[in-house]
């Protein structure tokens, strides 16, 4: 399951890293990937978006968008 998230204020590179490890601390997150204004998020079904959404506000950042993203077909 995955989770595709929009992040105001994000402006230097040490901002992915407070967010990836932001992120890494949710329970239940398994994988993310951070870049400048966005994240993709990898879980296990135990995630909400609001423990999301509470874990970026702590690391001082704003949430503008979640979005829940399908899962993804094997290539046959």
């Amino acid at each position: 399951m995955r989770f595709e998230i929009t992040i105001a204020g994000m402006l230097a590179v040490h901002a992915k890293y407070a967010v990836f490890t932001a992120l890494g601390a949710v329970e239940g997150v398994t994988g993310a990937e951070v870049e400048l204004g966005r994240a993709l998020v990898t879980h296990d079904g135990r995630v909400t978006e609001a423990s999301l959404r509470n874990a970026i506000a702590a690391a001082g950042f704003e949430v503008l968008e979640v979005r829940a993203l399908p899962r993804t077909l094997p290539i046959l």
